[in-house]
C-alpha cells in the first residue's frame, strides 16, 4: 500500500534539487522498489511485520545494540555477568530432546578458549550458521558440565572479511523468511534510496532542540557509530512522532469546533449555591476545582471534552450534577449514560432531587423500561421536555432522539468501547462531553497525556471513610479470607462473594455479541479469557456453585443471595434493596455489582479467580467495600502460579491509588491506537512511551498548537507539515484506522 503524494508543495522547496525530490517521493514506494528485496521478500515483510512502503521498512528500528567496542574474550569472560564475543564456529550439534523441544549446540573459539552456546527450539541455527563462519555472541556467561556456556544467546553472522571489533552492532527484528543479517542488508539499501530526503519537521524546532534532520537520524538509528549516535537518532524520531500527534489532535479539534456551532453554556453563582443547598455534605477542594474547571470549559468557545478522574467514594457523580444543571438552565439538554441498571437507577435516587430543586424535568431509559413509558420518554426528549435524560445502552436507540443536547456525560466510561461512546456522541453534534471513571482505560489515559482532552482529578472522599486493606491469597489458603468473611458476619456486618462466571460454562458469546440492553452483556467485558495460562483446568469459580458452598460450608447461618446480569430487573432490584437494608449477609455476584453498589456496613469482598481480572476492574470492585467509617478487607482469591499474574495482583496491594493503577496498566498493556477503537495493546507511535516521555510530549504540543495560532512558519514550510500530516492520514485510513473526520472520544 503506498500513498500518492501531492507534490506540488515538495516541487517548491524541492524544485532546485530533482535528486532531492525523488528522495523524498522514494520514501512512500512500495518497499518493492529496495534492492534486494523480492517479490517474495516483500510479501514476507508484509505479512510478519506490516511492512508495505520504504518509510515502513525504515521504521522497523532495531530491537537492541551490541557495543563491539566491549568484545572480551572466551577466558576473560566473568561467570554470572552478561558479556560480549568475537568468535569463530567450530561445531553445531542438533539434539531432539523430545517432541517440540530442540537443543542446538553451537560451540565457540577464539584465541584464549572455548564458549559454549545452548539454543532451545531453535534448530534453524544449524542450517545458517556452519563450521569457520565468524559470529558475534552476546548473553550471560553459566558454568555447567566443565564448560563455559551462554543459554539462548543472541548470535549474529558476520561476512568474511567483516570487522567486527569496534563497532556499534544494531539488532533489526527478523522472520523465518527474513534473517537479522538480510535486514539489515536491506534496510541499508533503503537508507541509500531515501538520501537527501526533504526533513518535513520545521527548521525552527529543530534548531530549538538541537535535532537530528530526518535522514541523519534513520541513518543514526540504523547504522550508529556509537551509543550517542543512536540516542540522539531516536531523539529525534520520537519527538516528530509526537509532534505529528499532537499536530493532528489540534487540527481535529479546530475542525470540529468549525463544523458546529459551539454552546456556550453558563450557570450562576445562585445555581451553584442552590445544588450546594441540596447536598447533605460540603464539597472536597477537589470537588471544587473540579466543578469550577468543568463549567469554565463549558463557556467557552470550544467543545469541551474532559475526563474526570477519581477514585470510588470521591464523588465525581455529585460534580457531574452541576454540567448537567448548567447545560439545561442553558437552554439545552444532556445525556447521561451508565453501563448497568442498577447504576442508571442511582442516578434518580442521588441526582433526581437536585435536578428537581432546580426545576429541570429528568428521566430514566434503560433496556427493561416497558414499551409505552419508553416510547413515552423517548417523545419527551425529542420535544425538549425532558432537558436530562439517564439511560444504559438503550440511549444508543435510533429513535432516542435529542431536541438540542449540548453536553453528553459517560459515567464508567472505561466500561464502553470507543465505538460505542462515538454511537451516543453522535446524537449530539458539537456537544461538550465529559468522561468520568476511576480508573481509566489506557487510550483515555494517554490522550489525557497528549492534550487530545482536559482533565480533573478527585482525591478527597466527600466524608472520611473506614478505608480497607488488600490480600492476595492463593486458592490453598483461600480460607483466611473465609475467616475474615464469618468474622464480619459477627459483628453484624456484610460481605460480597465475586466469581467471574454465573455458572460454570464460559459465555458463548462475546458481549459485542449479546444484547446491549442487558447487564450480563458486560459481565465478561474485562475478563481476561486464556492469558497466564496454567493447568487450572475447569476449576473456574462460578457464582452460582459458589453460592452453594457457602450455604453448606462456610456460613450455614448466614442469609446468601446470588446476584447476576442475567436475572430479571425486579430481580435484581429486589436483591439489591435486601442487601442495602440488612436483609442479606452475603452477596455472591458477577462484576454486576462493579459500579453503583453502595452499602457501607459491607466490609469484606472475596474475589475468587482474581487473575482473570483487569486492574481497573479490581479495584472498581475493591471500591464497593470500606465506603463507611468502618474498615474494608479484600481478598483477591487465585489459582494461577504465573508470574505476570502474581506481578498484576501484587501491585493491587501496593496502592489504592486507582490513577496510579491505571498508569501501571498503561505501561504494561500500551495505549492501543489514539486514533482508531483499539483501548489498549501496541501503539503505533515507535518509540514513545507515554509514562516515561512526558516532557517531550508536553513540548511537542505547545509546538504543535503554535503551528495553527502563531505565524512562526514560513508558507512553504507550514505546507510541507500539512502535506506530511495528510501522508500520515492516508497511510492510518488504508491500514483500517477510523477515518480522519472520527472524533476523537475518550
Amino acid at each position: 500500500m503506498s500513498v500518492n503524494r501531492t507534490n506540488d508543495s515538495l516541487k517548491a522547496v524541492c524544485g532546485a534539487s530533482p535528486d532531492r525530490l525523488h528522495a523524498t517521493l522514494a520514501l512512500d514506494a512500495p518497499v518493492s522498489s529496495v534492492k534486494q528485496v523480492s517479490p517474495a521478500r516483500a510479501q514476507a515483510l508484509a505479512r510478519a511485520m506490516g511492512v508495505a512502503t520504504v518509510r515502513d521498512l525504515l521504521q522497523c528500528y532495531p530491537l537492541r545494540y551490541v557495543d563491539m567496542s566491549k568484545v572480551v574474550t572466551a577466558q576473560s569472560a566473568q561467570i554470572g555477568t552478561r558479556c560480549t564475543l568475537a568468535a569463530q564456529v567450530y561445531e553445531v550439534k542438533l539434539k531432539r530432546i523430545r517432541s517440540k523441544l530442540t537443543l542446538t549446540e553451537v560451540s565457540l573459539v577464539d584465541e584464549t578458549g572455548l564458549i559454549i552456546a545452548s539454543c532451545f527450539n531453535q534448530p534453524w541455527l544449524s542450517e545458517k550458521i556452519t563450521k569457520g563462519d565468524l559470529v558475534v555472541v552476546s548473553g550471560k556467561v553459566e558454568f555447567s558440565y566443565g564448560f563455559k556456556r551462554m543459554t539462548n544467546p543472541l548470535i549474529e553472522k558476520h561476512e568474511p572479511g567483516e570487522e567486527v571489533r569496534g563497532k556499534f552492532l544494531p539488532i533489526h527484528p527478523a522472520t523465518s523468511k527474513i534473517s537479522r543479517a538480510m535486514m539489515k542488508r536491506i534496510v541499508g539499501n533503503a537508507l541509500e534510496q531515501v538520501q537527501g530526503t526533504y526533513d518535513p519537521l520545521p527548521l525552527l524546532f529543530r534548531r530549538k532542540y538541537r535535532l537530528y534532520s530526518r535522514f541523519e537520524a534513520f541513518r543514526g538509528i540504523h547504522e550508529p557509530v556509537s551509543l550517542d549516535d543512536s540516542i540522539q537518532a531516536r531523539r529525534r524520531l520520537r519527538y516528530e512522532e509526537l509532534f505529528f500527534l499532537e499536530l493532528e489532535l489540534v487540527d481535529r479539534e479546530r475542525k470540529r469546533a468549525e463544523q458546529h456551532a459551539p454552546f456556550q453554556q453558563t450557570l450562576s453563582d445562585i445555581d451553584v449555591n442552590r445544588i450546594k443547598a441540596c447536598l447533605p455534605f460540603s464539597l472536597t477542594e477537589d470537588q471544587e476545582a473540579a466543578v469550577g474547571d468543568i463549567l469554565a470549559r463549558m463557556a467557552e468557545r470550544y467543545p469541551m471534552n474532559h475526563l474526570l478522574l477519581g477514585d470510588v467514594g470521591t464523588g465525581k457523580t455529585i460534580v457531574a450534577a452541576f454540567a448537567l444543571v448548567c447545560a439545561a438552565l442553558s437552554g439545552h439538554q444532556a445525556m447521561l449514560m451508565g453501563p448497568t441498571e442498577v447504576l442508571v437507577s442511582q442516578y434518580g435516587i442521588s441526582l433526581g432531587p437536585i435536578l428537581d430543586a432546580c426545576n429541570v424535568p429528568w428521566s430514566t431509559i434503560m433496556g427493561q423500561t416497558p414499551r409505552e413509558e419508553k416510547e413515552a420518554v423517548i417523545a419527551h426528549f425529542a420535544c425538549g421536555d425532558i432537558k436530562v435524560l439517564f439511560g444504559t445502552h438503550a440511549l444508543f436507540q435510533d429513535d432516542v432522539v435529542a431536541q438540542d443536547c449540548s453536553l453528553v456525560c459517560i459515567d464508567e466510561q472505561q466500561r464502553f468501547g470507543v465505538e460505542q461512546r462515538q454511537a451516543l456522541i453522535a446524537k449530539a453534534p458539537g456537544a461538550d462531553i465529559l468522561s468520568m471513571t476511576a480508573t481509566p482505560i489506557p487510550r483515555s489515559l494517554a490522550l489525557a497525556r497528549y492534550g487530545g482532552l482536559s482533565l480533573s482529578y478527585l482525591h478527597q472522599p466527600p466524608a472520611k471513610q473506614g478505608g480497607r486493606s488488600t490480600k492476595v491469597c492463593h486458592f490453598s489458603e483461600e480460607g483466611i479470607a473465609y475467616d475474615a468473611l464469618r468474622a464480619a458476619l459477627s459483628r453484624g456486618e456484610q460481605a460480597y462473594v465475586i466469581c467471574p462466571l454465573i455458572g460454570l460454562e464460559l459465555p458463548k458469546s462475546t458481549p459485542a455479541e449479546q444484547d446491549e440492553d442487558d447487564d450480563a452483556s458486560i459481565e465478561y467485558a474485562a475478563i481476561e479469557w486464556g492469558i497466564e495460562h496454567d493447568a487450572i483446568g475447569d476449576t473456574l469459580s462460578a457464582a452460582t456453585k459458589h453460592a452453594e458452598i457457602l450455604r453448606s460450608q462456610v456460613a450455614p447461618q448466614a442469609s446468601i443471595a446470588l446476584l447476576h446480569g442475567k436475572m430479571a430487573p425486579s430481580e435484581k432490584n429486589e436483591v439489591m434493596r435486601r442487601f442495602r437494608d440488612g436483609s442479606i449477609d452475603v452477596l455472591v455476584s458477577t462484576t454486576v455489582v462493579e459500579v453503583g453498589v453502595d452499602v457501607p456496613n459491607a466490609t469484606v469482598m472475596i474475589i475468587e479467580d482474581a487473575d482473570r481480572f483487569g486492574l481497573a476492574q479490581l479495584h472498581q470492585l475493591r471500591g464497593r467495600v470500606g465506603r463507611g467509617s468502618l474498615p474494608g478487607q479484600v481478598f483477591l482469591v487465585s489459582r494461577s502460579r504465573a508470574p505476570e499474574a502474581l506481578e498484576r495482583l501484587g501491585a493491587m496491594e501496593k496502592t489504592e491509588d486507582g490513577f496510579a493503577l491505571s498508569e501501571m496498566d498503561l505501561s504494561l498493556r500500551r495505549e492501543g491506537d489514539i486514533f482508531g477503537d483499539r483501548q489498549h495493546g501496541a501503539s503505533p507511535l515507535k518509540l514513545v512511551n507515554v509514562v516515561r516521555d512526558k516532557a517531550v510530549i508536553e513540548a511537542a504540543y505547545h509546538d504543535a498548537r503554535s503551528v495553527f495560532e502563531t505565524n512562526a512558519l514560513m508558507e512553504d514550510e507550514r505546507a510541507i507539515v500539512m502535506q506530511e500530516l495528510q501522508t500520515l492520514q492516508e497511510m492510518r485510513n488504508q491500514c483500517g484506522s477510523l477515518p480522519a473526520n472520527f472524533a476523537v472520544a475518550l
